[in-house]
């Protein structure tokens, strides 16, 4: 039991610290690319008709409502709808080709609102910080030159995964350290099969032998992807939950960079002999095979990404419509309203236990390709094992 304990405590340890690492240091990935293609009489359009942006022509905007929930914001929106929401305004972050510009979003809430700041106007439109000169327009060289490192709802989401892994972990490590030699209880009793599940039936069975040194980046990645996962299906009032961060494109690009750099640092000669020239095969087809081969090594991570992203932001998109179908059949009539919410409804509770589900397998696709392609990158030659 005791060395069970030590065994548990350090890779919990490891995982604590791993995921401080991979998690503050992902705000970056978040960062907006600036948009220099719209004037800015283009977009003050969109709040012309309707009154708001989830309206167009008077009617409800589906499309608007979806997108705005998937994407990134420089505000938390708590409740309400435009005009008569109540947010709170996070940080705005420029480093501009002048200097450093910090300031709150609160300035630039609305569409028509400029913001002067120490080295210029600014302006928020589609949530893309631009920089507009005296004349009203775009200054497109200074917008292409921003690098917006804002704290958004995403990076508040981030921090507050963050935060509870922590929370999670330490608290689970202390358990350990305190209850020696006593069953598992409480949070310890639940997060100890998850650990053991992703060693054996993960880990051991994917990577071999070697297998220890990669639990903690194993671990890290899994309960990262299903703790966030499960947080951006629960959207509590005033707590940074009910985000599509796992479903951002720069998160899972970071997870997936991680499992690539990994796979580059600890392969042997073997597995890039079996990419640059396989043993066995002619000459002739090696000159087709092994750009194939190249071309894999670098389609593995970018899978990776692409299926997380995916199947995460399908799961938001597919419960955003059927309650958008209410609405849409409301401004009909408010009997087609009602019998639709009934259906809506149903078939989003249908979808959210389906999405307790892909939370939870997401994590593990994830974790055990990552750890199959670990375990390929090490494999040894036949002759080699033999010897």
């Amino acid at each position: 039991m005791p060395s069970k304990i030590k065994y548990f405590s350090n890779r919990i340890t490891s995982v604590v610290l791993l995921a401080g690492l991979l998690l503050f240091s992902s705000p970056v990935a978040l960062a907006y690319e600036p948009s220099s293609e719209i004037a800015v009489e283009d977009t003050l359009k969109t709040d012309a008709v309707g009154g708001g942006e989830h309206e167009k022509d008077g009617k409800f905007n589906a499309g608007e409502l979806i997108l705005e929930h998937i994407g990134d914001s420089h505000q938390w929106h708590l409740w309400g709808d435009h005009g008569h929401s109540v947010h709170i305004p996070l940080p705005v972050i420029l480093y501009t080709d002048k200097g450093l510009e910090i300031f709150s979003s609160s300035h630039l809430e609305h569409h028509d609102e400029l913001y002067t700041g120490k080295h210029y106007k600014y302006r928020l439109s589609h949530e893309h910080i631009e920089v507009i000169d005296e004349a009203g327009m775009i200054n497109e060289k200074a917008t292409k030159a921003i690098i917006d490192l804002s704290i958004t709802k995403n990076v508040v989401s981030l921090l507050f995964g963050a935060a509870l892994m922590l929370f999670i972990f330490i608290s689970v490590a202390k358990a350990y350290t305190t209850r020696q030699g006593k069953a598992p209880k409480g949070l310890q009793s639940f997060i100890e099969p998850i650990i053991l599940f992703v060693r054996d039936d993960i880990a051991k069975t994917s990577i071999g032998p070697k297998y220890e040194k990669f639990m903690p980046y194993l671990l890290t990645v899994f309960f990262f992807i299903f703790i966030n996962n499960l947080l951006g299906m629960i959207p509590i009032p005033f707590l940074p939950t009910g985000t599509n961060l796992t479903g951002n494109i720069a998160i899972c690009a970071v997870l997936a960079a991680f499992t690539f750099v990994i796979i580059l640092v600890i392969s042997n000669k073997h597995y890039w002999r079996h990419i640059f020239a396989m043993p066995g095969v002619p000459l002739p087809i090696l000159i087709i095979l092994t750009p194939i081969e190249i071309l894999g090594l670098f389609l593995r991570p970018f899978v990776l990404m692409i299926r997380l992203f995916a199947n995460i932001t399908a799961g938001h998109i597919i419960a955003l419509a059927f309650f958008s179908l209410i609405f849409i059949f409301g401004e009909k009539s408010a009997g087609a309203g009602y019998g639709v919410a009934t259906v809506s409804v149903a078939f989003t509770i249908f979808m959210g236990m389906m999405e307790l589900l892909v939370a939870f397998l997401q994590a593990y696709v994830f974790t055990l390709l990552s750890a199959i392609y670990f375990g390929s990158a090490m494999e040894e030659s036949h002759s080699e094992e033999h010897h």
